[in-house]
């Protein structure tokens, strides 16, 4: 076994063990209230987990993206939701990769710590939904300033969140030479706009998700909070986007060990007519195949991190990593409600609350429709369906 390996179980060891203090009551309160995991998305800050991804001389464990994928599939593994969590580990990259010298040495340093919180991701809008290029919130520039108007929606932990990584149109997009031109990014300092044009509006889902819709009144940024050159944002996201999905990616793998760990072990206890259900191969068959789609899932996943680690191409890995790890967990989520029968309806068994929340991956961060149009116009050749 090689010094990584050894580093990567470790991690995962160390990740279990914290995650044991955080039991399924604690995540059942917490879904009954709608309550943010505050104590939990501390306890992950101070062990350094969440910084994984900051270089070392900005206060981080300067880990690769691989070590981040087995950080969240082992939250999610152990019956936790890393939802809370995992957008400064995705959003991370586009302030690394882009972000002034400034930049980094203003912020990294204080969300290594803790001290300020990187959860929020202003992307997608009501009208737009995934095409991002027909965003309509506007940053002009007066001055030192940027003035933004507009609205993001599924901002998820906007009210949890000191920063926010926006994007906003600074070219009209009837100017720019492509749709995708005259994007930029911006780093928002949420406390300080709160209430001087920024509104933040939750939105009750049918999971504990705290996502939010966010509006923009004549909010003013700061103009070195603009990431990068003007008008090239939509390429700085890319990155962030990728990692987006290859940490959700592991977060499903995650979700689709803990279903099939939680209906193999119901399978043996569980006896009906004088024997254990597990001993039906209806009752074996499907977990055996889901066991399967997670460990094929979880290849794939190894694959595009591997990837994006070394700096190559992965948007085609990156996107398939996310589907095949959301319909494994799917299924396993599918297969362990079948499996518990009636009792899986019951709170107490976590089954139902872990169903609902990893169902939401078959849509989010990106819905297997554009994944699927999108290998089969630049992986597969066809001609372009939209």
């Amino acid at each position: 076994m090689s010094t990584r390996e050894q580093d990567l179980q470790e991690i995962r060891a160390a990740v279990g063990k914290l995650c044991a203090d955080y039991p399924g009551e604690y995540w059942r309160a917490l879904d009954r209230e709608r309550r943010y995991p505050t104590e939990f998305v501390r306890a992950l800050t101070e062990a350094g987990y969440l910084s994984c991804l900051i270089p070392e001389q900005y206060g981080g464990s300067g880990l690769g993206l691989s070590f981040a994928a087995a950080i969240l599939e082992e939250v999610q593994a152990s019956g936790a939701n890393g939802a809370a969590t995992h957008a400064q580990m995705y959003i991370m990259g586009t302030l690394l990769r882009h972000g002034t010298e400034a930049q980094k040495r203003a912020y990294l340093p204080k969300i290594a710590t803790g001290e300020l919180r990187l959860q929020a991701f202003g992307v997608t809008e009501p009208t737009a939904g995934t095409d991002t290029a027909s965003i309509r919130t506007t940053a002009v520039r007066r001055g030192d300033q940027y003035i933004v108007n507009g609205q993001k929606v599924w901002t998820s932990r906007a009210e949890h969140s000191d920063l926010m990584l926006l994007l906003a149109r600074t070219t009209p997009r009837d100017q720019a030479a492509k749709k995708t031109d005259g994007m930029s990014v911006f780093l928002v300092d949420m406390r300080a706009a709160l209430g001087h044009g920024l509104t933040i509006r939750p939105i009750r889902t049918m999971i504990n998700h705290s996502t939010t819709e966010v509006f923009f009144d004549n909010m003013a940024v700061p103009a070195e909070n603009l990431i990068g050159a003007e008008g090239r944002g939509f390429r700085y996201i890319l990155d962030g986007m990728n990692a987006e999905r290859i940490l959700i990616a592991a977060e499903c793998v995650g979700d689709a060990r803990w279903f099939i760990e939680k209906a193999k072990n119901y399978a043996v206890e569980r006896k009906v007519f004088g024997r254990a259900i597990g001993q039906n191969q209806g009752i074996q068959f499907p977990i055996a195949r889901a066991y399967m789609a997670m460990r094929a899932a979880a290849l794939m996943v190894e694959k595009a991190c591997d990837l994006y680690e070394h700096g190559r191409p992965c948007g085609a890995e990156a996107n398939m990593a996310k589907q095949l790890a959301a319909e494994a967990s799917w299924q396993a989520a599918d297969m362990c409600m079948q499996t518990h029968g009636g009792f899986a309806f019951a709170e107490e068994y976590d089954v139902e609350r872990k169903f609902r929340e990893t169902r939401l991956y078959q849509i989010a961060p990106i819905s297997t429709n554009l994944v699927l149009s999108y290998l089969a116009e630049h992986v597969l050749g066809l001609p372009r369906s939209y």
